[in-house]
């Protein structure tokens, strides 16, 4: 099932709290939005903090 993904590239979102994902918490810049796992959209995210890159599941983030 593929829906419309909620955030774009460039835009800041902060990370929550979540029994499936380890990221930690914090602000997020959308790299660029990725298919979707067969459960979520997903994002390539680089924190604004430290410059690392991840791939989270939608429902990690959240708008700041």
């Amino acid at each position: 099932m593929t829906t419309e993904h909620k955030f774009k590239a460039g835009q800041t979102v902060m990370s929550v709290k979540s029994t499936n994902s380890l990221i930690p918490l914090g602000r997020y810049q959308i790299v660029r939005p990725l298919p979707t796992d067969g459960v979520s959209n997903q994002y390539r995210i680089k924190s604004v903090l430290d410059g690392h890159e991840r791939v989270v599941r939608e429902s990690d983030l959240t708008q700041r």
